[in-house]
């Protein structure tokens, strides 16, 4: 298996994530600062609040909305306003013009349209590959989008605060790249057979009745809950660990550098990142050898027993290590959680279920924002031991689950080939 051997979609998909996000990791992750110098620092954090209550919202209509119109119509909806809304950010921070209120709510446009378009397009990837391809593709893709961020995010970090207006010029290019593609090169993966025309309260009668139905999917929901377990420790590094370092860890010699808690959490992050790029695509064929469900499980308790020390740990050469260990979980678990994934839900309401497992990242960060309030009145072992629980309770929940993961997969494999 090539990459030349998947579907065209898929391969442009690949390519235009990765330059979206490219791009986009030199602009977006600094916005927080942006906001805080502009607002405050309290209203900056109600204004991002704001923005994630809104992508939870319009998240669920882009569900519905890609199973009742088809995948392309709604990428190419929300592509063409998130281009409008990288333009206006653009003006609005040019040498003639200064709105940052206009350029928060262009902010909140982007994740709308991120939230309209990412259950069309994670649907519309399964809807062209195969089950035999899906662990390759979402391995590359996995890697692609590290890769995207961590060199992005590098060069943001140098260019954002003298060369914004030249990076929002670049991000506007960016995104009429990115309606082209659609336009042009993608081609529409999901014909839906529903041809009758619904008025606007009928509409909301069927998003809920959609939703009723992922709902009423036991096994889905337990997935998403054991992934929203699970992805909340990951957001703990630049959460609770983050505080924990830069309040806890002494200064400590570390090869020709000293070392302070905030300095380790970027060699953690930068540690992180390098390894998922070295070893995305590498473990993609190791992995093959094995069963899914041990490894899934296997990986998650690497995952687990990684955080759990790092949460407690002041020492650099245990937390590096420590970093090695739950990174190798990562690589092995995202491709078979993934692949778990697309075998789930039934074909005709494949992008109501990707929108609802869209809340994983959602959920994720808020538990791991609670632990930063919780953690203000327990101690640093007692932290340790509650991250470590719901690590271990989302590893659980998919040991319990996955026989029936396998059943379903199996059938799904079977409909597919047949």
């Amino acid at each position: 298996m090539r990459f030349r051997d998947f579907h065209r979609n898929i391969q442009i998909r690949i390519i235009e994530s990765f330059i979206s996000r490219f791009v986009g990791s030199m602009i977006f992750p600094f916005m927080a600062i942006y906001l805080a110098y502009y607002f405050g620092a309290k209203v900056a954090g109600l204004l991002l609040i704001f923005n994630v209550l809104v992508g939870i919202g319009v998240n669920f209509i882009g569900g519905y909305f890609a199973d009742q119109f088809g995948r392309r119509k709604i990428m190419l909806f929300a592509e063409v306003l998130r281009f409008m809304a990288f333009l206006t950010m653009m003006i609005c921070n040019s040498p003639w013009l200064e709105s940052p209120t206009v350029t928060f709510l262009m902010m909140t446009v982007n994740s709308v349209c991120w939230a309209l378009a990412g259950p069309a397009n994670q649907a519309m990837l399964i809807d062209v590959s195969t089950p035999n391809q899906r662990k390759l593709m979402y391995s590359i893709m996995y890697w692609a989008n590290n890769l995207s961020i961590a060199i992005g995010g590098i060069i943001g970090a140098f260019l954002y605060q003298d060369y914004l207006f030249e990076l929002f010029i670049v991000l506007s290019v960016v995104g009429a790249i990115v309606v082209f593609m659609v336009a042009v090169l993608i081609q529409e993966s999901y014909v839906p057979d529903d041809k009758l025309s619904y008025t606007a309260t009928q509409h909301v009668l069927r998003i809920f009745s959609s939703y009723k139905r992922v709902l009423q999917d036991r096994l889905f929901v337990l997935f998403v809950i054991g992934g929203v377990l699970i992805m909340s420790m990951e957001f703990q590094l630049t959460n609770y660990i983050g505080i924990r370092l830069s309040d806890e860890m002494p200064k400590q010699q570390f090869l020709f550098w000293e070392i302070d808690g905030v300095k380790m959490m970027g060699f953690l992050r930068s540690e992180n990142t390098i390894m998922v790029a070295l070893l995305a695509l590498f473990v993609t064929r190791i992995s093959g050898r094995f069963k899914d469900r041990p490894m899934l499980v296997i990986s998650c308790l690497l995952f687990t027993i990684g955080y759990a020390v790092i949460s407690y740990s002041n020492s650099i050469w245990l937390l590096l290590i420590m970093m090695i260990i739950l990174t190798i979980g990562e690589v092995f678990r995202v491709p078979v959680e993934q692949s778990y994934m697309a075998a789930i839900p039934p074909d005709d309401a494949r992008s109501a279920y990707m929108a609802f497992n869209g809340l994983k990242f959602n959920l994720g960060m808020l538990i791991a924002s609670i632990t930063i309030t919780i953690s203000s009145y327990l101690s640093s072992i007692v932290m340790s031991i509650i991250i470590t629980v719901i690590g271990l309770l989302g590893t659980w929940i998919y040991f319990v689950i996955t026989p029936e993961l396998d059943e379903r997969k199996a059938k799904a494999e079977l409909k597919q080939v047949s």
